[in-house]
């Protein structure tokens, strides 16, 4: 079992945000400790080749480990516990889970996130200017998209990979977090996404998250509202 724990992470990076949630259901505690990984001097740096949040520092069997991004913290967090907690012992189960896990990491990052938090967050904080309205509507139309395909899955199903709280389910509430913050999903239009997105919303891992804001730009006016 590991001693100590800090999380370096950015609050409003999906990927940091699914490392707290992580962490929060399989209550470890942990230094929390917020970086700002555009800037030169960030501690990240230092621990990450690639300068990425999250990054966990922690002990194992009394040495230093390092675990690099949010695949790693995640495989640690389900190496500490004696029965499964965020991958599913059915294999059909935690195959989907691993299925929905990887087309966050790559298809919903790279058509919403790329699109949408670069417009509505990265910009600000770059001083790039303000949002272009045509790429707005290209990362708007992919969110609605991808938000139709959760809508089915969730419809059908508990959770979205099946009967049991998975790692599926902390990654996508982790990006559909951030741009809920932003105001960009209309939870009217998905009624058993909005339903499953309540669930995770009223779990106690998830009220950190609630209490983020970002500089200079307020949340929109149900992000903290468990009644939404």
């Amino acid at each position: 079992m590991s001693g100590s724990c800090v999380l370096f992470h950015f609050p409003f990076q999906p990927a940091s945000r699914a490392a707290r949630l992580g962490l929060g259901e399989a209550r470890i505690e942990w230094t929390d400790t917020p970086v700002r990984p555009w800037e030169e001097d960030c501690p990240v740096n230092d621990l990450n080749p690639s300068g990425l949040p999250p990054v966990v520092q922690t002990t194992d069997r009394g040495r230093p480990l390092t675990l690099c991004e949010l695949p790693a913290v995640l495989g640690w967090i389900e190496d500490q516990q004696k029965s499964p907690l965020l991958l599913p012992a059915d294999p059909a189960e935690r195959a989907e889970a691993r299925r929905l896990t990887g087309w966050f990491e790559r298809r919903f990052t790279d058509e919403v996130d790329a699109v949408l938090l670069h417009e509505r967050m990265e910009k600000p904080l770059l001083k790039l200017g303000p949002p272009e309205a045509r790429a707005l509507r290209h990362g708007r139309d992919a969110l609605k998209s991808h938000l139709a395909m959760l809508e089915d899955l969730v419809a059908a199903r508990d959770w979205l990979a099946g009967r049991r709280l998975s790692q599926a389910d902390l990654i996508a509430a982790a990006h559909l977090s951030v741009l809920d913050y932003f105001g960009e999903v209309q939870w009217a239009n998905w009624p058993s996404l909005k339903l499953w997105y309540s669930k995770l919303k009223s779990r106690p891992c998830f009220r950190p998250l609630l209490a983020d804001r970002f500089v200079g730009v307020p949340p929109s006016g149900w992000y903290a509202d468990l009644d939404f």
